[in-house]
């Protein structure tokens, strides 16, 4: 059992040895401000060019590392996971990779395009009805099945390394080194399980950078109003409308004190921003971009009205192509959005 441990380790590591970076974007909005921010550079983070073209690459890759050297997962063992969708395409390619069955839970109004790919990369998908319910049927399939529950939203702050290792904190500040202002004033980065943030958050502190955490939250998310009252007991009574991102629960791996400020935005001005950026640009990025760049504008606005410059980088995170039937379908967005 342990050599099939170590086999399935080897093949982990060997993708990730074939896998590039991805690209740090400095974009140029030329209707923004005069062009260059009036001395703000903005940066774009595109995970969408990973191999399962999400930011969730990272993550799944860390669980699967993190769940093997643990002894969690071996020979045979099903692998379930409760996501709306990215965790669980990525988490779907590394279950095949290894060659152990994989279950996603997640609720019935995930997007069609990653319901496809999970199933294209062998996975399985258990729909329910609501984002509430993932958890629990979530660790009830694993004990029928005698399997391994990911558990993505309890896990992803320990089972990535912050100190380093090419996460994602020290790839941003390794590209940022050339630059114009190589230490951001500012990082923006929206929550889902909070891993991504716990990850920026403590390496900026390990490091002693001189940079602030911003984490923008979309509405009916929890993480928000849990940050501004202190409270990990508060609960929201309706889903994220912004596929990926916003809880209706504090899940354990949002990290609250390694966050310097947070702010809510409303969905419509991230579905706005999204389309915004696709058509100044040509960059189609899903819904969670949009809740990034708003955020990333709005403080590079008031940087401006301060009269400071520095730089902000926010994050892709996934491609707008796996929305073709919501949030870039107008008549869709008019029901579920616009209202």
């Amino acid at each position: 059992m342990r050599a099939w441990v170590s086999q399935s380790i080897a093949r982990i590591n060997a993708d990730f040895q074939r896998s590039a970076d991805t690209h740090l974007i400095k974009l140029d909005l030329p209707d923004f401000a005069g062009g260059q921010l009036d001395g703000v550079d903005l940066y774009l983070k595109d995970e969408s060019t990973h191999p399962t073209g999400s930011l969730k690459h990272r993550l799944a890759r860390s669980l699967f590392l993190y769940a093997l050297c643990n002894g969690k997962i071996t020979e045979g063992t099903p692998v379930i996971e409760a996501s709306s969708g990215s965790t669980a395409v990525s988490e779907a390619y590394f279950a095949r990779m290894i060659g152990v069955p994989f279950i996603a839970v997640m609720p019935q109004s995930t997007a069609k395009r990653k319901v496809e790919l999970i199933e294209q990369y062998g996975g399985r998908c258990h729909f329910v009805e609501s984002a509430t319910e993932m958890h629990n049927a979530a660790v009830a399939l694993a004990k029928e099945l005698d399997g391994y529950f990911m558990d993505q939203f309890a896990n992803a702050e320990r089972a990535t390394d912050w100190r380093g290792n090419n996460n994602i904190a020290e790839s941003i500040f390794s590209q940022m080194a050339c630059e114009r202002y190589p230490v951001p004033r500012h990082i923006v980065m929206s929550a889902g399980t909070g891993g991504t943030s716990a990850t920026i958050g403590r390496y900026i502190r390990y490091k002693g950078l001189d940079t602030e955490l911003t984490v923008v939250d979309p509405e009916h998310s929890v993480f928000y109003d849990a940050y501004q009252n202190n409270n990990r007991q508060l609960t929201a009574n309706r889903n994220s409308r912004i596929e990926g991102i916003g809880r209706p629960l504090v899940e354990d791996s949002f990290q609250p004190d390694v966050i310097d400020q947070m702010l809510k935005v409303p969905d419509l001005a991230s579905v706005t921003t999204m389309l915004w950026l696709y058509d100044t640009t040509g960059r189609k990025a899903g819904p969670s971009t949009g809740t990034n760049l708003w955020g990333a504008l709005h403080l590079a606005r008031q940087m401006i009205a301060r009269g400071e410059k520095g730089s902000v980088v926010t994050l892709m995170c996934d491609s707008g192509e796996r929305y073709p039937d919501t949030y870039y379908n107008p008549e869709w967005v008019r029901e579920h959005i616009g209202r």
